[in-house]
This record gives C-alpha cells, structure tokens and sequence, in this order.
C-alpha cells in the first residue's frame, strides 16, 4: 500500500510540473530573453535579504545565517592553524608533517571561509539618486570612464524581474535554488541574488517590483493540470 502510495505521489510531482511557457507574458522581450539560470550553482538556504536603507535606496544584504557559514569556515581554518602549533614544541620539528598539515588545512578553511565572506558582502543596491543599479564596493559614479562594471545597470533599461530555478545535485544532498535576475530592455539579464527559500525570494521580488514599477515575471510556480488533480483524488480514494 505505502509502495504504491509512493509511486501515485512522485508520478503526480513529475505530471504537475508545466514546463513554463513565457509566451503566456504576452511580452515580446520575454520571448527574446533566457530561462535557464543566469549562474551555475546555488545555496539551499536564504543568503540574502532586501533592506530598505533609504526612501530611495533598496539594499540585499547577507542574512546572519549566510554570515555565520563563511564565519565557521574561517574559525575552523583558524583552531586548525593554532592547533598546529599547540603542545610542546621540544616534541616536533617545526617543519615536520605533525604542524605542517593541520596549519595548511586550518590556512584552507579560514581562505574558503574568507573568500566567501568577501564575495557574500558585497553591496547589492538599486539607488534612484544615482538612477543605477551595481554589485560592488564601488558605485558606478566612482569608477574611471571606460571601465567595464560587469554587474551594473540603469534603472530606466530594467524591464521587468525574473525569477528561475535550477536543481543543484550533490554528492549528500540535492537541492533547488532559485535566480532572481533582471531583464533589460534588450532582453539581456543580470543576476540579482541567487538561494534555496522561494518564498523569501518572491516576497523581496514584490518589495523590488514595487519600487522600480516594474512586473515580476516567476516561471518557478507550479501549474496543476486536471491529470494530476485526477491522481490526488485516487490516492484519497485508495
């Protein structure tokens, strides 16, 4: 019975899954841009927020969880280190395998850990003071004339949000994680942020849609067609 149940509810995930279609839009840009993810890879928990910080100014900032994982990696790598070096140093040499190896693991993890955190806060703004929207410690006023900003754009040229899954599979755990990308004008996007809990996403989406006036195009909700609807009433039945 349990085995069949189970056979009954995956089939039904895999029929209620609709490919997204986005001729539904009714938005030629939409035809012309991209659905797949904009950036490989992903995070199965919230790694960003949206902050108000002015009437004007709409920031994603790194949660206190995403702040506390690069955090552990760079303690860990840092206990490593001091580890290498606890003891007695009359009992090892200083370049034997005893601190050698625990100090270039510890150097590993705290480098991850560091790197991480860098990249994690890395400012995320949408300024209407400056009509501009950048990823960066610099603001695209501040950089030399005729330097590329790889993830920039005006807020004039936004012409609607985007919001994609991909299915990140690992060696222990999979997980989905979910884009929310800009779509220029041109139908060019540009990746926004990028993590596991939808539903946050689509709530920062909406503070965003409001504040530029701009739609919120979301191909990762779930359409159920009358197949699918048919199988769920079966199970009940059974």
């Amino acid at each position: 019975m349990l085995e069949k149940l189970m056979e009954k509810l995956q089939s039904w995930a895999a029929a209620s899954r609709i490919k997204f279609d986005p001729s539904s839009l009714n938005d030629p840009v939409a035809m012309q841009t991209q659905w797949t993810p904009v950036k490989r890879g992903g995070s199965s928990f919230r790694t960003h927020e949206i902050v108000t910080t002015d009437p004007n100014i709409l920031e994603f900032k790194p949660t206190l969880v995403s702040r506390i994982f690069c955090l552990v990696f760079m303690f860990a790598g840092i206990v490593a280190m001091v580890i290498s070096f606890a003891g007695p140093l009359s009992d090892k040499s200083l370049f034997s395998i005893e601190m050698i190896m625990p100090f270039l693991i510890g150097l590993v993890f705290m480098t991850i850990g560091s790197v991480m955190y860098y990249f994690s806060t890395l400012p995320i703004l949408f300024d209407k003071y400056k009509t501009s929207f950048w990823k960066g410690r610099v603001a695209p006023d501040q950089i030399s004339e005729g330097k590329n900003i790889k993830h920039y754009a005006k807020l004039s040229d936004i012409h609607a949000l985007q919001i994609v899954s991909e299915y990140c599979r690992g060696n222990k755990s999979s997980f989905y994680s979910y884009e929310l990308n800009l779509v220029l004008k041109s139908g060019s996007r540009i990746n926004v942020v990028d993590h596991g809990n939808i539903e946050k996403l689509r709530e920062d989406a909406q503070v965003l849609s409001s504040f530029l006036s701009k739609p919120v195009w979301d191909s990762t909700i779930i359409r159920v067609d009358n197949n699918s609807l048919n199988q769920i009433e079966s199970i009940r039945t059974d």
